[in-house]
């Protein structure tokens, strides 16, 4: 977990959906979607209290998305990442991705036994700057 071979694995997957993302441009989460959006990256926003975030459409959970998902960024407390990591499995993502803060032994365990790949306590904008 967190190796900078995973790591640049993940980055060259290109869709990714950050659960959590905020339509306000100065939270986390916001910013560094729209960074990835600017390197490339087709972003989904997954938030169930907004049907658009910056121009996107914005989906209440990771199985209302009608598209294949590569990344699932969570941007959630520690305490909500289990459901979201078995969702991440479920619809066949190959990576799960917790942002700085965000720990969850059990959540990474079961995506890395279903073959995705797992970085947990990391930021997405900062590592992708550092390749």
């Amino acid at each position: 977990m967190n190796s900078l071979e995973e790591i640049k694995k993940i980055f060259q997957l290109e869709t990714i959906a950050v659960v959590g993302m905020s339509p306000k441009p100065e939270r986390p989460s916001h910013y560094v979607a729209m960074y990835l959006e600017e390197h490339g990256y087709n972003i989904i926003p997954v938030n169930p209290g907004h049907n658009e975030i910056a121009g996107m459409k914005s989906y209440p959970s990771l199985l209302d998305i009608p598209q294949t998902i590569d990344v699932v960024d969570v941007f959630r407390r520690s305490e909500y990442v289990l459901p979201i990591a078995e969702s991440a499995v479920t619809v066949g993502a190959k990576a799960l991705w917790l942002q700085d803060g965000v720990i969850n032994e059990d959540g990474a365990a079961l995506a890395e036994k279903a073959g995705l790949l797992v970085v947990m306590n990391d930021c997405m904008l900062r590592r992708h700057r550092q390749m």
